[in-house]
């Protein structure tokens, strides 16, 4: 076999928009888009797996769903024992090993509710299950990407405010009291999540991969930072009062108000409006320093508010392992539906198959007192929906 020819690019040269290797694309900002060229066949494939790593890094993490529930996390050896997290984590982790099971909960409450918001969708967040490994819908800087790390950073801090607030952590205690005036007809009290010191925790472990320079190209960390902060606005953001009624048969005479989160499935529901939104950027010179910028509209800057991504996505119609789509074959669909979840939309109009299923459910329910409930088993027949 003759030996493969290196593309040789003058120095000073144009870089080409992307450098394909073992069938993987780079980014343009990566490095090893710049020099791979230079290298064999075999040595440019493993450059790739070293940058997707890197790409990855912030959210390895995730991986603790896996098997993190089964360490205690009493000892600082416990930090190597699962893969997932990078050197800043694994130095969080040593010093504040109370917090791991918060984190753990917390990778456990991304990957199941990023599943349930986006089960009416052709991209159903199944990739997720992966951790620590990923596939390129969550390694290119695509939209999916943009919305899975704003949830994991809002889901890290939501689980530690919440840990603080529940006595589960002995080194946080409940938020600190309002300082707006109660209203006429409620005082404040209880014990509302601690969302100060969940972001302080939050941020220092979900941003800390991102801050390295082995963490991936510029762009790419400066869209997975903005993408956490926004997660964590949302979080900020839903931060709401709420009371308990005491009284006189429960008459609310009085009622006792604390600040609470609101649930992860409710900030991951606003999220989600901001990835059906969200912005694709470049990474280019404005003014006398280079910054992400929209890449249609680049005469403004990129919003607080909004998601932000570098690459597109596939259609996830059809299964492409090299651009992270499992397709849709098989998937359940909504034969009546307009949404997104249409047997129409979600089988990209290859049509559907039907078949009946049978379920049994709780049916003729009656209270008796006191105090339960008799219920019998009904039987009924369902039709179901496939895509072909």
């Amino acid at each position: 076999m003759a030996p493969e020819t290196p593309i040789v690019r003058a120095p000073g040269g144009p870089r080409p928009a992307a450098l394909r290797a073992g069938g993987y694309w780079l980014a343009p900002d990566s490095p090893a888009a710049a020099m791979g060229s230079c290298f064999p066949a075999p040595l440019r494939l493993s450059l790739v797996l070293l940058w997707q790593l890197r790409l990855s890094a912030a959210i390895q993490w995730l991986g603790l769903m896996v098997n993190g529930s089964r360490v205690a996390w009493n000892q600082t050896q416990h930090c190597k024992i699962l893969d997932g997290l990078v050197p800043d984590q694994l130095q969080l982790c040593r010093r504040n090993l109370e917090l791991m099971h918060s984190i753990v909960y917390a990778a456990k409450e991304t990957k199941g509710v990023c599943q349930k918001t986006f089960s009416d969708m052709r991209w159903n967040c199944s990739s997720i299950e992966y951790a620590p490994s990923f596939t390129p819908d969550l390694i290119k800087g695509t939209r999916e990407s943009a919305f899975v790390y704003a949830l994991a950073a809002a889901a890290v801090s939501h689980s530690i405010a919440r840990a603080c607030a529940s006595g589960e952590l002995p080194i946080c205690s409940c938020g600190s009291a309002p300082s707006e005036v109660p209203g006429p007809d409620f005082r404040w009290g209880g014990c509302g999540d601690n969302l100060h010191y969940g972001l302080q925790m939050g941020s220092a472990f979900a941003d800390g991969a991102m801050k390295s320079s082995k963490a991936g190209g510029q762009a790419t960390r400066l869209m997975n930072l903005h993408n956490n902060a926004v997660g964590r606005q949302v979080l900020i953001d839903s931060l709401e009062t709420k009371c308990k009624c005491h009284g006189v048969s429960g008459s609310c005479s009085v009622k006792t108000c604390w600040k609470g989160l609101q649930d992860l499935s409710e900030i991951a529901t606003d999220l989600k409006s901001k990835y059906l939104a969200a912005t694709k950027v470049t990474y280019r010179h404005m003014g006398t320093r280079k910054q992400l910028v929209p890449k249609e509209l680049d005469i403004r800057p990129v919003r607080d508010v909004e998601l932000i991504y570098l690459v597109s996505s596939p259609d996830y119609c059809t299964k492409n392992p090299k651009l992270g789509s499992l397709g849709t074959q098989d998937r359940q669909c909504n034969k009546t539906s307009v949404g997104s979840d249409s047997c129409n939309l979600m089988c990209c109009g290859r049509g559907y198959n039907a078949y009946t299923e049978t379920i049994v459910e709780r049916c003729q329910c009656k209270y008796y007192w006191c105090c339960y409930v008799m219920c019998k088993k009904c039987q009924r027949t369902v039709e179901r929906y496939v895509c072909k």
